[in-house]
Parts: C-alpha cells; sequence; structure tokens
C-alpha cells in the first residue's frame, strides 16, 4: 500500500512550523511530526511594524533541510500563513518596499474614508467581506497615498504564502482561499475586482487570476510544491471534523475565526449589518464567518507579565468568580496597543467595572470576554441562516484551554468538540493528500482527521455563573468595534 510523506509549512502570526505528515493509505492513518519550530514576531523598522521575511524565509528552508537530513522522501510541500499581508516584487523579483504588517498603524482612518466612497453597501456587494481596517484594500490605499514612488517600481504583489512559494519554486501565484481576505475579489467573478484595485490604487497587471487549492505551482529540488488553502483558517477549517450542514467551527488562535460552511455566501443587508465575512474555501465552498481578536490578547498579557507556565496560570484563573472584568475583545483598541495589560484595565476602568491587577485576574478578564463574545457571534451566525447550530468545533491551538473550552460551551449553550490541535498543518497536508491523488475529495480527509485524532467534548453546564451574563454583555460592549 501507498505511503505518503508530505511537508507542510505552516506560519501564524506569532510562531511557525514544517511539519512532516505520514500517510498510509492502507490503514488510512495520519500522523505528524514537528520538524522545526520558530518565533515570529514583529519589527520596527523606520517606525513601520514590519514582519522579518528574510528570516522566515531562512527558517523555512532550515526545516526543509532537516526533512532533507532524514533521508525520507517528500512527495510534496505545502505553505498556509496568515491573510491580507503582502509582499511587493520588482520584474527581477527582487523586493520593493518593506514587508508591512496588518498591525501597523498605516491604516488608521482609510477604512473609514472608503466607506463613505465608494461606499461600505458597495464593497460589500463586490467582495462580501466583512470590514476590518487593516484589509489589503485599506493597505494598498495607504501605501499609495504615502509612499507613491513605489508603485512604478512594482511587478506584482504577492501575498505572504504565495511569496514563499515564489522563493522556493521561482513561480507566480495567487492562491483564491487567501486572495478573498484582501477585500479585493469580486465575490462573483472568483476574480480581481478593477473598481476596488482602482480605489485601492494598483494597477489589475500586478496580479494573475486567483487559482484554486489544489494545483501544483513549481518544484523546490524536484519535489512539487502544491498550491494548499494557503489562508491558515481555510486550511483549519478543512480539517475541522463537521459531521453535518449544523455544526459550526472555531479556529481558536493569535485570532478566534468562528463560522460556518456553505455553498453559497450571505451578502445580504443583515449579513453586512452583522459584518460577516465570506472567505474562500476549497471545493466551491464559502467561510461564512466573524473574526474574533483572540489569544492575542493573552498572548501580549504572557510576555508582559514574565508568565511562562500557562497551565498554572490557567489553574489559578479558574479559581476566580466568572465576569468580575468583561470586556469586547474586538474594541479596536486591542489591535496593537503599547501594553495590553494597561490596555485592558484602561478599558475596565474607564466602563466602571473593577481593574483587574494580577496575571490571573487578567487572563480571567480574558478569557469570560471571548466567551461572551463567541456566544455573541454564535447567535449572529444562527439568526443569519435562520436555525441553530447543534455543535461547535473548536480547533488549532486555542482548543488545548480546557477552562476557555467549557467556558464556551456554558456561554453559548451548545456542546463544543476540541481538536485537533495542528488544524491548520492537517488542512495543509489534506489539500496536498488529495492533489496526490491519494484522497478523493475533503470530507474523506475528515474521516482520516477523525480517526487518526482524538477529540474532547465539552458538555454546557446552564447553571455555570457565566450564563446569566450572556444577556447583558451586547449592551455592555463598547461602540469602537475593531471591525465596525
Amino acid at each position: 500500500m501507498t505511503v505518503r510523506h508530505c511537508v507542510a509549512v505552516d506560519l501564524g502570526a506569532s510562531s511557525g512550523r514544517v511539519m512532516l505528515a505520514r500517510f498510509d493509505a492502507g490503514t488510512g492513518t495520519l500522523t505528524l511530526r514537528e520538524i522545526h519550530r520558530f518565533a515570529n514576531c514583529l519589527q520596527k523598522v523606520g517606525g513601520t511594524d514590519c514582519w522579518d521575511i528574510d528570516t522566515l524565509e531562512a527558517e523555512i528552508r532550515a526545516g526543509l533541510a532537516k526533512v532533507g537530513g532524514e533521508g525520507i522522501a517528500i512527495d510534496s510541500i505545502g505553505i498556509d500563513t496568515w491573510g491580507v499581508d503582502y509582499v511587493l516584487i520588482d520584474n527581477a523579483g527582487a523586493r520593493v518596499g518593506l514587508p508591512v504588517s496588518y498591525r501597523d498603524s498605516r491604516t488608521d482612518g482609510v477604512m473609514a474614508r472608503a466607506q463613505q466612497q465608494p461606499g461600505k453597501a458597495e464593497i460589500y456587494r463586490r467582495s462580501g467581506i466583512q470590514f476590518l481596517p487593516f484589509n489589503t484594500l485599506y493597505q494598498f490605499r495607504a501605501q499609495t497615498e504615502q509612499q507613491p514612488d513605489l508603485t512604478a517600481r512594482v511587478a506584482h504583489a504577492l501575498l505572504i504564502p504565495d511569496y514563499f512559494s515564489y522563493r522556493l519554486t521561482g513561480k507566480l501565484n495567487w492562491e483564491y482561499t487567501n486572495a478573498t481576505t484582501t477585500q479585493l475579489v469580486n465575490i462573483q467573478t472568483h476574480n480581481w475586482d478593477e473598481t476596488l484595485l482602482d480605489w485601492a490604487g494598483v494597477p489589475a497587471s500586478w496580479f494573475g487570476t486567483p487559482t484554486q487549492p489544489g494545483n501544483v505551482i513549481g518544484h523546490w529540488q524536484e519535489v512539487p510544491v502544491v498550491a494548499v488553502a494557503s489562508h491558515d483558517t481555510a486550511s483549519a477549517v478543512i480539517a475541522s471534523p463537521l459531521i453535518d450542514n449544523d455544526a459550526a467551527y472555531l479556529s481558536s488562535g493569535t485570532w478566534s475565526l468562528m463560522g460556518f460552511e456553505n455553498p453559497t455566501p450571505y451578502t445580504s443587508d443583515a449579513a453586512l449589518a452583522a459584518n460577516i465575512t465570506n472567505e474562500g474555501g476549497a471545493e466551491g465552498r464559502y467561510r461564512v464567518l466573524k473574526n474574533i481578536m483572540g489569544l492575542w490578547l493573552l498572548q501580549r498579557v504572557l510576555k508582559e507579565q514574565n508568565v511562562s507556565d500557562l497551565p498554572s496560570l490557567i489553574a489559578r484563573t479558574t479559581a476566580l468568580p466568572a465576569c468580575r472584568f468583561v470586556i469586547n475583545p474586538n474594541d479596536a483598541r486591542f489591535i496593537n496597543p503599547e501594553n495590553m495589560s494597561r490596555e485592558i484595565q484602561a478599558a475596565c476602568r474607564e466602563s466602571a467595572q473593577p481593574v483587574p491587577e494580577s496575571d490571573a485576574e487578567l487572563a480571567r478578564c480574558i478569557f469570560d470576554s471571548l466567551a461572551l463574545l463567541y456566544a455573541d457571534v454564535l447567535g449572529e451566525l444562527a439568526h443569519l441562516r435562520g436555525k441553530p447550530f447543534t455543535r461547535l468545533h473548536i480547533v488549532g491551538g486555542g482548543c488545548q484551554n480546557q477552562l476557555l473550552n467549557q467556558l464556551c460551551a456554558d456561554a453559548c449553550g451548545i456542546t463544543v468538540v476540541a481538536g485537533p490541535v495542528e488544524a491548520s498543518t492537517l488542512g495543509n497536508i489534506g489539500v496536498q493528500l488529495i492533489t496526490l491523488g491519494e484522497l478523493p475529495d475533503i470530507d474523506a480527509f475528515r474521516e482520516v482527521v477523525t480517526s487518526s485524532y482524538a477529540l474532547t467534548t465539552f458538555t454546557p453546564h446552564p447553571d455555570n455563573e457565566i450564563v446569566r451574563y450572556v444577556a447583558q454583555f451586547q449592551q455592555k460592549r463598547p461602540t469602537k468595534e475593531l471591525c465596525a
């Protein structure tokens, strides 16, 4: 029977890893092994928040070299990363300008202007994408206004995973699932929208037609490099063991992304009012979802409070009463504050609440607030589609947080199934296996995931203290939303 070895390069906003997968077609078992892990941190360059793109490439190559050093014949490679960010290159393939991060302040105020002209309804009608102040649409507009000299030197704009694939293969590609995160792809044509490109100030010649996941871009040392669902959330959804059409997913990591799969997008006035996004998925499916700030808040607090033992912190947090401190994690103030701990404290102080002082109190504030926001968003999604969900699948690194999983189940009043942890990596591998002809489709891959990885179920406790705060949360939410 066939045994395949595939490599997934999975880059998140705070870390990256090179993972080796072994798939035994005879037994249908899939195993993962971490080969190389490395940090991904923002760096200030001339006052601008940027990605250290050269170091990330060097780490990717180091991981691939480690796999090669084990003497394993690799069948394919795939790369997935976060969305919206890009690298500009000239005709010789050299970078133009800086690889600016979506957390940089250069887009401040740009989205608000766009909502006036060409207008919020018009942008949503064309793209079907949630309004977030760092979408590529606004990044391009900020760049062309602030650095007009760059435009004449640019030949192509590549999203981050396509840039790394280009560096490995020398071939250009624009993968569809990640392209849709830009708010520049027309939801009807699945191609770049020239009206939105014109407003952003960038020519259509910078881009090629978006390609669906599953094509071979080129080769690295004779190994096929596959265009997987290169937005990490798209890959995570592929690996979510969704049992039926009434199951929702929550991809929990630096960001929390909650949604459901659907064969058609939701672009009604109600969807616009709820700021729902319709990102592209594999096999013609849409990821109808909403972005939630997620564990970014916790990551920053852990660093600021010098916490290295997260399980111990969670244990101390569990003993604290629920909802003494509640914030809106999607408040724009939490995108990239100078100090997250102080920003959370200030938000509580300004809303006349007690102020969390200790690391455990700050963590409890984050966990309770996320659980309440999860319940709010799940309700919005259920209302949009006209019926409730029966189960919520939490995947990604955040699914290891049992306290947050239980709070989510309690607040949402729904059964939560946690796992797998390495969902984006697994979804990356899944598309590779389908491309190699080992599996027919995503549904077959999800069966492999379910049989290969242990899942943990959390049953809602209707008498949990957090439940009585759910109805109050909407009234307490600050008005300055991240995604207003």
